[in-house]
């Protein structure tokens, strides 16, 4: 009765296909397209290209040698400052730990005597000064191996050997080894006995200056030497000008007087038992024999000899300083550098 026809829902249907296919559609709109090739750069920019790769390759490798340079020069000056700094605080001499027992001390005179080096004044006398003080020390020996030197540091160490002999009453004995010779014997003969080995070099009492003059060389390659002086001698032996009769009088004179205070020296250190020659003040050297025969010299007797048959004390405590592994740095990479020129160049006083 009211039946109604069913109704089918279809028509709907084509617009859900439709709906369904435009996702499709926008998605395919906003898939990019490939990329087009890109087109092969021109010979000259790929060259072009290499050299500036290449330059900041080489750039970059000079900036880090460089860099590893200043690291390695900073480190070499701290080092180097580190170095004077352990010279300045460290102790110069040698610390001596003397036995209990009584004991002969020991300090050696090795090589040139000079302000530089282990056989100067300054080294010798601080020396000599703490195995004097040493209470234990029945006497002091001077090992002697030198050609000699400078005769204000060799009289330096002349004087206060013979003050310490006084002040503390101590025997001291020069024991020559290879060679003890001016300089050298100027120290030797403050001892209160000189021994030697037969076969010793001892003597050479006297005094020279020596350097080289140029002025034939300059001539022939055509040099001028232009010096300017304020005083008339300030330029006295220079090797670059002719030496005058003046300056030559006048440098003989001086080293004259120093060859007398030598003399005089000896004399008093040797006293009586120098037995002057003409020659003995000449500037010869003798063996230890003939040594012993003209006086210049005791007897016979090495380091040992002494300690065990004159002092009577064989156990042996050296006292000479040493200077340490940083001073020596300092002074070479310091002022010795410019010393060592200067030396070279200067002329020097020398007991020879």
């Amino acid at each position: 009765m009211n039946d109604q026809p069913e109704q089918t829902p279809s028509a709907p249907a084509p617009a859900t296909a439709a709906a369904a296919s435009e996702p499709d559609t926008a998605t395919a709109v906003a898939t990019p397209a490939p990329p087009a090739a890109a087109a092969p750069l021109p010979p000259q920019a790929s060259a072009l290209e290499a050299s500036v790769d290449r330059l900041a390759a080489e750039l970059l490798r000079e900036r880090r040698a460089e860099r590893r340079w200043r690291i390695f020069f900073r480190l070499a000056w701290l080092g180097l400052v580190l170095a004077v700094a352990w010279a300045l605080f460290a102790q110069r001499a040698r610390h001596v730990t003397a036995p209990s027992t009584p004991h002969t001390a020991l300090v050696e005179v090795r090589g040139e005597i000079g302000p530089e080096g282990e056989a100067s004044a300054e080294l010798l006398v601080t020396a000599l000064r703490e195995a004097f003080r040493d209470p234990g020390a029945q006497a002091v020996v001077l090992r002697i191996n030198s050609p000699g030197g400078s005769p204000v540091q060799s009289g330096i160490v002349n004087d206060e050997i013979r003050r310490l002999k006084v002040l503390h009453q101590k025997k001291v004995y020069a024991v020559v080894e290879e060679m003890c010779a001016s300089a050298a014997y100027y120290i030797a003969v403050s001892a209160d006995e000189i021994y030697v080995d037969k076969a010793s070099l001892v003597g050479s009492i006297g005094v020279l200056i020596d350097g080289f003059g140029f002025t034939g060389l300059m001539d022939k390659l055509g040099v001028e030497r232009r010096l300017l002086t304020a005083g008339e001698n300030k330029g006295m032996l220079d090797p670059f000008s002719p030496q005058t009769a003046k300056e030559r009088a006048y440098a003989q004179a001086m080293i004259d007087q120093i060859h007398r205070q030598f003399i005089q020296v000896v004399k008093e250190g040797r006293g009586p038992r120098l037995k002057e020659t003409p020659e003995t003040f000449s500037g010869l050297f003798w063996n230890g024999e003939e040594a012993v025969r003209l006086g210049l010299a005791d007897r016979y007797g090495s380091l040992d000899y002494v300690a065990r048959e004159v002092v009577k004390a064989e156990d042996i405590v050296d006292y000479t300083p040493r200077e340490n592994v940083a001073e020596r740095l300092a002074k070479r990479f310091g002022a010795a550098i410019g010393a060592g020129a200067v030396k070279a160049l200067s002329e020097s006083v020398t007991l020879r």
